[in-house]
């Protein structure tokens, strides 16, 4: 089919109310209108042709119509009325859901795209073989071939594989392997960690792609503070030690006991090791800075050595009480008079 078929099939939806709030995540793909071909359902995946502008392909939508048309014999057997046909239904088109950054057009290299992945929410990423391989340690986890198939038809843009994950996760990974940024995407952090997870299962190194100088390491930095002992767990998983680092100066308030052993486990012993000192190394840093009591000075007028003597057992009272009970993240108030510690 020529581009100009394309174009005149190609139809945008789009619905105010459809665009989430900007506190949400954005949404990683777009609706596109394609002809449908009942006789090829079973034979191919339905994909977008190449060679169309990523503005004549994207519809918004949130609604998937996929309603055939009858042929003739059928239109004339069937006794369905009219008025069963839903009124927005256009014969002889399906709606798909296409990646707003991995699209056809994209021109994200210099060649096509040879390769398609498929989300289990049925959206289309468009990839090329060779940088897929170059990043992945195990074909992405035995999934892609190790050469790329060629096409036959100039609308045929390659093999189409069904990842389990979703839209969103796979948006994700797919930014990683291309070395780009999907911060304008406002993925949250749930999503980010079960990207990085899988990104490990398809032989993309994690501590290549979240490393202090990378996009991925700062987004998910700057939502450690919403959950700090999960994003602590991601890189102990994966043994982000630069990660860990600025992450636990979120923990020094985390009560210890509320561990599950399924975080536990994930954590491993040489992180939860690092994190129980954490608390423990706080803990003696503040006896030792508490109980040394102040330096004697010489007698005057208004403090002499009896007085000094009833501040520093004042002292060592006081300093003993914080030391046997201070936590991060308690507060402690000593309704002291001026005058005793003056």
């Amino acid at each position: 089919m020529d581009s100009t078929e394309w174009d005149s099939v190609m139809q945008y939806i789009s619905d105010p109310g459809d665009f989430p709030s900007p506190q949400s995540e954005r949404p990683v793909s777009e609706m596109a209108g394609l002809p449908f071909q009942p006789q090829h359902m079973h034979s191919q995946m339905l994909t977008p042709p190449v060679g169309i502008s990523p503005h004549s392909l994207i519809a918004r939508c949130r609604t998937l119509t996929l309603v055939p048309s009858l042929q003739s014999s059928e239109k004339s057997a069937t006794s369905e009325p009219p008025d069963s046909i839903p009124p927005d239904h256009q014969p002889e088109n399906t709606i798909v859901s296409v990646s707003t950054t991995f699209h056809p057009g994209a021109n994200l290299l210099p060649i096509p795209p040879d390769l398609i992945f498929l989300s289990s929410d049925n959206v289309f990423f468009y990839v090329h073989t060779t940088q897929v391989l170059a990043m992945s340690t195990n074909r992405f986890n035995d999934l892609v071939p190790p050469k790329p198939i060629k096409t036959k038809t100039r609308d045929d843009l390659g093999l189409v594989i069904s990842l389990p994950e979703v839209a969103t996760v796979v948006n994700i990974i797919l930014h990683a392997v291309y070395d780009m940024s999907c911060a304008h995407y406002r993925p949250n952090l749930d999503t980010l960690i079960t990207a990085v997870d899988a990104m490990a299962a398809y032989g993309i190194s994690p501590k290549q792609h979240i490393a202090p100088s990378t996009s991925l390491y700062s987004l998910i930095l700057s939502q450690a503070p919403i959950q700090p002992i999960m994003v602590y767990a991601l890189a102990a998983t994966h043994d982000l030690y630069d990660l860990a680092v600025p992450v636990s100066s979120h923990l020094l308030s985390f009560p210890l006991y509320t561990l599950t052993d399924d975080l536990a486990a994930r954590i491993g012993p040489v992180y939860l090791k690092r994190l129980f000192f954490l608390h423990l190394g706080r803990l003696d840093a503040l006896k030792r800075l508490l109980l040394p009591p102040p330096q004697p000075h010489s007698p005057t007028e208004d403090c002499d050595f009896v007085e000094q003597k009833k501040l520093t057992r004042a002292w060592a009272l006081a300093s003993a009480y914080l030391a046997w009970d201070a936590r991060p993240g308690t507060y402690f108030f000593f309704p002291f008079e001026t005058a005793a510690i003056q």
